[in-house]
């Protein structure tokens, strides 16, 4: 890619949007590009952190896997969102797996530089600070809703979840997933089974809160999701 092209693509995230024209000028010099295909892998749990990575086109799955190879799916991330959120200005290693979910164009820059250019550009760091405070504030979120839900609650707030990430949505509060997610994905997401996730999306079903258009893309109610709640 060329350097302007990588300056716009750049520009589209909100780390770097009020940068001035010399300021992105000096992150475009950083930057590097690489497309990557479906089902492989940009990082692995515990390789050392060199990258910071902005995703331009194509969705990764970021997860972890324990002792006994059991997978937790910790978000999915699509254009225009970057990852890692940590280690910044630690000497670690990445706390997670990175797979490409969707075909994928990433745009990356080389850790050590970037907190060189973040040292320097003070402004650009609370930018981060707001962007980990969001991670953050999800992460409780999430919390709050494996502590206090029960599994049923925790399936409908974790599609109503998904669906404002990747879904559109219509004038009857209606979200339509532009992403498929398996029942595998969706238990590994909340630390349920498929099972469970199996069963529990045949009763929402039934109960017409959601339902496949003619597409096969699964359809959210919303609203009536959130009434199922209280």
């Amino acid at each position: 890619m060329f350097p302007e092209s990588i300056k716009k693509l750049l520009q589209r995230f909100p780390l770097f949007k009020s940068l001035e024209n010399h300021e992105i000028d000096n992150v475009v010099k950083l930057a590097r590009n690489r497309n990557y295909p479906h089902g492989t892998h940009i990082f692995m749990q515990g390789d050392p952190l060199e990258n910071v990575y902005f995703i331009h086109q194509g969705k990764i799955k970021i997860y972890r896997t324990d002792i006994h190879g059991k997978e937790q799916i910790i978000n999915v991330l699509s254009e225009g969102e970057m990852f890692p959120h940590q280690g910044f200005f630690r000497n670690d290693n990445y706390p997670a797996h990175a797979e490409v979910m969707e075909d994928a164009l990433l745009i990356y820059i080389p850790i050590h530089l970037f907190e060189d250019f973040l040292i320097h550009n003070p402004e650009v760091s609370v930018k981060i600070f707001r962007v980990l405070g969001d991670k953050i504030v999800d992460l409780q979120n999430r919390l709050e809703e494996k502590i206090l839900r029960n599994t049923y609650e925790q399936i409908i707030l974790l599609l109503i979840r998904l669906g404002k990430k990747h879904g559109t949505i219509d004038e009857n509060e209606e979200i339509t997933l532009l992403t498929q997610f398996t029942n595998k994905d969706l238990a590994n997401m909340i630390g349920s089974s498929r099972e469970t996730v199996s069963r529990t999306l045949t009763q929402l079903k039934k109960k017409n809160l959601i339902f496949t258009d003619e597409k096969g893309r699964t359809v959210l109610d919303t609203k009536r999701l959130k009434e199922e709640l209280f």
